[in-house]
Order: structure tokens, then sequence, then C-alpha cells
């Protein structure tokens, strides 16, 4: 019986995971091979003249440069606080006596004994661990590119380049973007708990609302772009 519960979730919840991990493939592959159709490839080379403009120009620039990269550490340090609380209320609820599952047992679908309610739970806590294990890495980057950002007395036969620089920050933003994406991903699996229909169906909703913000759509009225 306990194994004829668990059927839904054994069907619907990878088939949405699924989902999402096909979606991010497609949408890799298109960062790789037309970068300018979506947001994340064309942000990234803004973001590599940012930086050239920043160090041709420091002495006038500079202030700015400290100010923009202490507001994104500013956004990556609140995602990353977020996770471990996350982190930190799962890890209460799994180690806790007090079974949540009784309350809904008669009215979700899918198993909901012991094992599958832990599952759960941890699927969620580890999706939050490593949302947070990226944005302190991500952190990290930026640290060392307010520091390396403003060094104008690299030459030309110095390591200390703008592609260098470029590069980790970057690595920066590619490790922030990751702990977003997982930390959205937790998502359809916070609906598990409700039951694994849930989960296909957040899967589904989620398709179009990340198209819609990864890609870059320009219509064309006559010569002129709008």
């Amino acid at each position: 019986m306990e194994w004829r519960e668990v059927y839904l979730d054994v069907v619907l919840v990878p088939m949405g995971m699924m989902i999402c991990v096909g979606y991010h493939i497609w949408l890799w592959h298109k960062v790789r091979t037309q970068p300018f159709t979506t947001v994340i490839g064309t942000n990234a080379h803004g973001r590599r003249f940012w930086v050239s403009s920043i160090i041709k120009d420091n002495e006038k620039k500079n202030i700015l440069a400290v100010q923009t990269l202490r507001n994104t550490i500013m956004g990556s340090t609140l995602m990353a606080t977020t996770s471990i609380l996350l982190c930190s209320a799962l890890a209460a609820v799994v180690s806790s006596t007090y079974s949540i599952k009784k309350p809904l047992k008669e009215s979700v679908y899918g198993g909901h004994g012991e094992v599958m309610m832990a599952v759960k739970y941890v699927m969620l806590l580890l999706l939050f661990l490593f949302s947070f294990i990226c944005h302190s890495l991500s952190i990290r980057f930026f640290n060392q590119v307010n520091f390396l950002i403003n060094c104008t007395t690299a030459g030309a036969d110095d390591a200390l380049t703008p592609d260098y620089v470029a590069d980790l920050l970057e690595r920066g933003f590619l490790l922030s973007t990751v702990g977003n994406r997982l930390f959205y991903g937790a998502v359809p699996l916070l609906m598990w708990i409700l039951g694994p229909l849930l989960v296909f169906l957040c899967s589904l909703t989620m398709l179009p609302l990340l198209y819609n913000l990864d890609f870059i759509f320009v219509a064309h009225k006559g010569n002129h772009f709008v």
C-alpha cells in the first residue's frame, strides 16, 4: 500500500524536475551559441565593457565602481542569509518530534509516510544549502574585484589586466545566478509538501515566467527597433 501511495511521487516529481533541468540546459546552450538573444549573455557582455571603462578612467569612476560592487555584494549577502535561515528552519522541522504530515494526511495525493516526508524536507534543505554556498562564493569573487578594479598601475605585461578582472566578475555573477536558480528550484519542491501534482504544475508554470525573464524580444517596425 505504501508503494502504491508513492506512485505519483515517483512519476510526477522527476518529470517536474526534468522540465526545469532541461530548460536550463537549453538556456546554457543558447548563452554559449547565441549570447545576445539572452539576458545573461547580453549583461555579461555589458559588464566587460563596464570593467574596461572603470579601469580606463579610474580616477573619476573609482567611487562609482565601489558603490556598484557594494550593491551587488549586498544582494548576494541577502540571498545567502535567506538561504541559510531556511536551511536552519528545515533542519529544525526535520529533527523535531512533531509530525507535520498528520494534518495533511487525508488531503493530499502521493506518499505521506515518515520516510517520504523526510525525503521532501532533506531535498529542500540541500537546495537551500547549495544556494547558500554559491552565493557565499560569489561574494568572495565580488570582494576580489572590489580591490583589483582600482589597481590602475597594471602594465601591459602584468597578469592584472581588465580581462582578468572581468573574468573574476563573471565568475561571481555566474555563481550568483546558479544560487538564484537553485533558490527558485526549491519552489516546486516546497509544493511537494502538499502533493506531487503541484510540483509538476508549478514546474510547468515557471517555464514561461523564466523564459520571459531570460530572453530578449525585439520587435521590428520598419527599419527601427521598438
